[in-house]
């Protein structure tokens, strides 16, 4: 009679965390996540239109929560997860269909060059009115 191996939950999160992730882990890593995140965001932009079913002044007092600072970053850095899974989800197609194999890393490298060139190139678009007028005065 066989005996069925125990599963080791204590062994199994020590050698996961201790195993070395090289950058190919951690985009599958961070397209999960973000792929996540976006899915979680798009249930609430549907509870943001909801107000719309009130009237229009209901949905603009709701709406008029969004436009502080708090949640003028917060949409900075759903622009940060919007941007890193579009640029790895284009990276994985030209891995998977260019035979980009070869170069997964290097490609890898490049999106994160763009990703945070046109990152910060969007926060000072969004935050240009804020920056200069923090500067002028």
């Amino acid at each position: 009679m066989s005996e069925f191996k125990k599963f080791d939950q204590k062994n199994w999160v020590k050698t996961n965390l201790n195993y070395r992730k090289d950058s190919g882990s951690w985009a599958w890593i961070l397209h999960r996540i973000t792929g996540i995140a976006l899915i979680g965001y798009l249930f609430l932009h549907i509870y943001s239109l909801s107000p719309l079913s009130q009237g229009r002044a209901a949905f603009d007092t709701f709406v008029a929560k969004y436009t502080t600072p708090f949640f003028m970053v917060l949409e900075w850095l759903l622009f940060a997860f919007v941007l890193f899974h579009s640029l790895n989800g284009i990276r994985v197609v030209l891995v998977d269909w260019a035979d980009g194999a070869r170069y997964h890393k290097v490609l890898y490298k490049y999106s994160v060059v763009i990703g945070t060139i046109l990152f910060f190139a969007m926060g000072y678009i969004m935050f240009a009115h804020e920056i200069n007028k923090f500067f002028a005065g």
